[in-house]
């Protein structure tokens, strides 16, 4: 799969692949991009062009992650990307899936146990994942700024790994809740919209999989590391 660059033009970027326009718009890129090419509109619009492009590229192919790269990007950009991240899947994403979650089961004219299971499981998903996104954006992210910032370590034992403790994994609960729909679900209900449901959870999963990887093997390793080095300096 194509590896894209600075020199390539940004609607080629998405025609190659339409589920990379909701990352180009966390950058605050919007679509009207005439011939210019990537490094062109991420200078005009006053982004990081070699971190949108490890970014995009994570996304567009599930075997590239530039992870020398992405460590070498400062935790600040990257917070800032995720938290755009979480603003799209709370004010966007989960309220479609909910939408076209209702739709399925308005559809449903019979008992539907099983389909009222998984709205069951959903909204036990939902509340999980919401209290993984708030523990982030009001604890995690503030911790890290903090210490990036500041350069000195809390006195409460806080730490990233006291943080990775109470990490969820979510996105693994979603593949669940996928495959319970895939191998479970009795006939009965609109098969159009419980279709548009599943990819809808499908392309999720795969958003927050990008996400994870980001998050645990990029941001947690850089703080861990600067943990280190601050101990290490009170040590002295």
């Amino acid at each position: 799969m194509k590896i894209f660059n600075k020199n390539d033009k940004m609607s080629s970027l998405v025609t190659s692949n339409y589920n990379l326009l909701p990352v180009i718009n966390r950058f605050g890129i919007r679509l009207g991009f005439k011939e210019k090419t990537i490094g062109e509109l991420c200078r005009e619009q006053e982004v990081n062009a070699d971190f949108f492009l490890a970014i995009v590229n994570t996304y567009n192919d599930e075997n590239y992650f530039p992870e020398a790269e992405l460590l070498s990007f400062s935790p600040l950009l990257l917070i800032d990307y995720l938290k755009n991240t979480h603003n799209y899947y709370i004010g966007y994403v989960l309220p479609k899936i909910e939408r076209l979650l209702n739709q399925v089961l308005v559809s449903c004219g019979n008992d539907c146990a099983s389909l009222k299971m998984i709205g069951s499981f959903y909204q036990k998903y939902k509340h999980e994942l919401l209290l993984h996104l708030q523990l982030e954006d009001e604890k995690v992210f503030p911790y890290i700024i903090d210490l990036y910032k500041n350069r000195q370590l809390r006195n409460d034992q806080t730490s990233i790994q006291v943080f990775e403790n109470e990490h969820t994994n979510v996105e693994e609960k979603l593949t669940d809740l996928k495959n319970l729909i895939i191998k479970y679900l009795e006939p009965g209900y609109n098969h159009n919209d419980m279709n548009e449901f599943l990819f809808a959870l499908a392309q999720f999963e795969k958003d927050l999989y990008d996400h994870a990887r980001i998050e645990d093997n990029i941001l947690v390793v850089q703080v861990e590391k600067l943990e280190q080095e601050l101990t290490q300096q009170g040590s002295r």
